[in-house]
C-alpha cells in the first residue's frame, strides 16, 4: 500500500479550505482518508496571513514508515522546517521579490 500526505479539498464555493491528510495513493481526493494530520487556509486572512496547523508528531511518524508527501504538501512541509525548502518555494520567493523590487523602482521615478 503506497501512502501519501496530501491536500483534501473542504469549504464551499469560492472559498477554499484543505485538510492535510494521510491516504492511500489510490483513494479518492476527498474521499476516505487514514488520519487527518492538519489544516490549511490558502486565503489570507485580515493580517495577509495563510493559515496552516500541522500535527508535526503524527507527519514525522507518517514519514519515517514511508508515506510520501505530494508537492504542495512538502512546500508547506519545507516553509515549516520539517522538510528541506522546496525548489517551487524558491522560486516563488524570487520572483516575489523581483516584482516588489520593479514596483519600488517604478515608484521612485
Amino acid at each position: 500500500m503506497s501512502v501519501r500526505i496530501r491536500l483534501a479539498l473542504h469549504g464551499c464555493k469560492n472559498r477554499p479550505f484543505y485538510h492535510i491528510v494521510v491516504a492511500n495513493r489510490e483513494w479518492k481526493r476527498d474521499g476516505k482518508h487514514l488520519e487527518q494530520v492538519g489544516s490549511y487556509d490558502p486565503l489570507p486572512n485580515d493580517k495577509n496571513e495563510k493559515l496552516v496547523a500541522f500535527n508535526l508528531d503524527r507527519i514525522k511518524y507518517w514519514l519515517a514508515v514511508g508515506a510520501q508527501p505530494t508537492k504542495p504538501v512538502s512546500e508547506l512541509l519545507g516553509l515549516a522546517g520539517v522538510l528541506p525548502i522546496h525548489p517551487r518555494s524558491l522560486g516563488e520567493a524570487e520572483r516575489a521579490r523581483d516584482r516588489k523590487s520593479q514596483s519600488d523602482n517604478g515608484e521612485e521615478s
